[in-house]
């Protein structure tokens, strides 16, 4: 064989490869990863006769009525939880931001606290909040303020310390005190940048208040849900093509707001161009609208009695439960809950790279819309009937949605990579395989991996709520002791659920530091 030929890192590659299969070996037992089950006549037998039963979507009049009345329940869901979360976000950033201050003793407390509130999933939320002021869209409001919130102080506290702090310190300086140093010194600078995360973060927010819906917090999930018990595959059908359309008409719109507010006024004397303030108005209308709809006011979520109740549910949770027995049930729990979100990331990753690669795109950006456009609990309702309940199913369900997710950002680096390396390949002889894998590949290669650990944080919350479809791990036992009323039990799972979500937060800024 002509030494020429040979890949002269092939036997790191080997080792690499080798190295990796025993460190997810025994992920992939805890995950119950289980390929032939997706071939036993009956599995194939239960799932060919549910995604038959989709065809026709159901159409009658009634049902579609009711369907019109979810979609703009879950609709103003997302949009009142933002309105909730943006009242909390923004004193929390003040707290938590750096800018402007002399002295950051808060910080360390309220970014504790946005750790808390970020990362408890917002299912967890609403399945508490469920308890507390019963079914309906109360309780997917007040989840979605909750995490949301968190998510956007954090954020909005970063961009916040990004910008330029001169203007800042300038006024200061001057005798301006930190409000207004923020307002006048910072917030012109970065206010671009929040109102297009606050869009987006909205967008998503339409996707999770349907997961919600699935512990009773109203809309489209809750429709679904029923749908799914029932094995009802036409009203199923119907519900996800809503939720479809819901989904891609979010997301154009979330783009058309974002163009609109990058868009600069030109030729005026006054800053704020009728783009801005058709912005303004339709946010001032949606938000009206939402509230009207839900028939909810701020009142009734702060009531004397909503206090009381809630203080009396938390107060049930504590002290946890750290008995040795519980302790090594919810030991299990985090492990089974890793291995699911590991091995669903990894599969997603390879799907997503191969749905990457064609060039002819439109059909495949087709399929990469529809798997991350349905949640992973539908998916995982949908996998627990073609695999059975368990581990798999929620591994195969992570797998599904975020394949679509991660084949979009893959397309989008392979598409940004130097073509250079690539070009000189295939000038020199070689083939097309080794011009990608020699040429393009290593240079996409960082943003790819960033990519999927980025997502692998957020599959670690999911991977932590799938058990509430008997997908396993730390959702299940948490939807068990809930539904028992085990409450000290319960608090010792939703602690648990937090620490894995700190702890993989941690490791995934880690691995990306030592990449770069």
């Amino acid at each position: 064989m002509n030494d020429t030929n040979r890949d002269p890192a092939a036997r790191g590659r080997l080792i690499g490869v080798l190295t990796a299969l025993i460190i997810l070996w025994p992920l992939f037992q805890a995950a119950q990863v289980q390929p032939g089950a997706l071939f036993d006549p009956g599995n194939l037998k239960v799932i060919g006769n549910f995604l038959a039963a989709f065809l026709p979507p159901e159409a009658g009049h009634e049902f579609l009525g009711y369907l019109g009345i979810a979609t703009m329940e879950t609709l103003a869901i997302a949009t009142a939880g933002m309105v909730l979360a943006f009242l909390l976000a923004v004193p929390l950033a003040y707290l938590a931001t750096a800018a402007g201050r002399e002295k950051s003793a808060l910080n360390p407390f309220t970014r504790g606290l946005l750790t808390i509130l970020r990362g408890i999933p917002e299912l967890v939320w609403a399945l508490v909040f469920v308890r507390v002021f019963g079914l309906g869209p109360a309780a997917g409001v007040l989840a979605l303020g909750l995490t949301y919130g968190g998510m956007l102080a954090k954020v909005y506290a970063e961009i916040f310390e990004s910008v330029d702090a001169m203007p800042a310190r300038a006024l200061r300086h001057g005798g301006a005190n930190r409000v207004l140093a923020i307002l006048y010194g910072l917030l012109p600078q970065a206010s671009k940048e929040l109102a297009s995360y606050t869009v987006y973060r909205w967008e998503c927010a339409i996707r999770a208040s349907v997961v919600m819906g699935f512990v009773g917090a109203g809309g489209l999930g809750q429709l679904m849900d029923q749908a799914m018990k029932m094995l009802n595959g036409g009203e199923a059908a119907s519900i996800l093509l809503a939720f479809m359309v819901l989904v891609f008409s979010a997301d154009g719109l979330s783009g058309w707001l974002r163009r609109a507010i990058d868009i600069p006024p030109s030729g005026r004397a006054s800053p704020f161009g009728w783009r801005s303030l058709l912005v303004v108005l339709s946010l001032i209308g949606g938000i009206t609208a939402s509230f009207s709809l839900l028939e909810l006011g701020f009142g009734e979520l702060f009531t004397e009695d909503a206090a009381r109740g809630i203080s009396e549910f938390i107060v049930g949770f504590f002290p946890p439960d750290f008995s040795a027995t519980w302790l090594a049930r919810v030991g299990q729990g985090v492990w089974e809950t890793l291995a699911i979100s590991i091995v669903g990331t990894l599969l997603a990753a390879a799907v997503g790279l191969l749905l990457a690669l064609p060039r002819s795109r439109a059909p495949f950006s087709f399929l990469l819309n529809t798997l991350r456009s349905v949640p992973e609990l539908v998916w995982a309702t949908i996998t627990a009937l073609a695999v059975g309940l368990g581990p798999f199913a929620g591994a195969l369900a992570l797998a599904l949605h975020t394949a679509g997710v991660l084949g979009r950002l893959y397309a989008e680096a392979l598409a940004n990579a130097p073509q250079q390396p690539a070009l000189a390949l295939r000038l020199s002889g070689a083939g097309s395989s080794r011009a990608f894998l020699y040429g393009t590949l290593p240079g996409a290669a960082p943003q790819l991996i960033a990519y999927t650990l980025y997502r692998w944080e957020m599959n670690i919350r999911m991977a932590a709520i799938l058990g509430f479809v008997g997908a396993g791990g730390l959702g299940q036992l948490l939807y068990f002791e809930l539904s028992l009323f085990h409450y000290a039990q319960a608090s010792t799972v939703i602690i648990a659920m937090l620490a894995l979500s700190i702890a993989v937060d941690q490791s995934s800024a880690w691995l990306r530091q030592r990449m770069r």
